[in-house]
């Protein structure tokens, strides 16, 4: 059996990236609202769990059970998501914010483009190491490396 190859680009320019965002927008509002909700059950289920000691007789046992079932399948979907970004070669960042990065160049350095839910587009990079927070404003002339 052939394996494919993908032909996404080892690093992306500005415009590329705006370019593939209508794709990844698309992947990041999924993966971003189930993130979002995992994280909301996964605290109401703990809520839920804590003091209470389950035995055989627990009338709840079984709706308890159906909702671990329910998550784990919500997890092995949000694996798939952040499988498919990074087969386009954007990396997430943040599930429930909805942020993610794209590898590129600035004067020959290594450097990532970030993109969040709900801007137009790819409007900030940051240094590898600096983490999310750090994103710094794109300057025109980056938008042609």
């Amino acid at each position: 059996m052939a394996t494919k190859r993908s032909k996404r680009p080892e690093w992306f320019t500005v415009e590329q990236a705006n370019a593939m965002l209508p794709l990844v927008r698309a992947i990041v509002v999924d993966l971003a609202g189930l993130s979002r909700e995992v994280i909301d059950r996964r605290h109401r289920l703990a809520h839920l769990l804590s003091g209470h000691e389950s035995n055989n007789r627990d009338v709840y046992r079984e709706e308890l059970s159906q909702v671990e079932k329910d998550l784990e399948q919500d997890a092995r979907q949000l694996r798939e998501y952040v499988d498919e970004l990074r087969h386009l070669g954007v990396e997430p960042v943040n599930g429930p914010e909805g942020m993610v990065t794209f590898p590129s160049q600035l004067d020959g350095r290594r450097v990532l483009l970030s993109w969040k839910l709900n801007e137009p587009e790819v409007m900030f990079w940051q240094e590898p190491e600096a983490g999310y927070r750090h994103r710094r404003p794109l300057a025109t002339d980056m938008a042609a490396s």
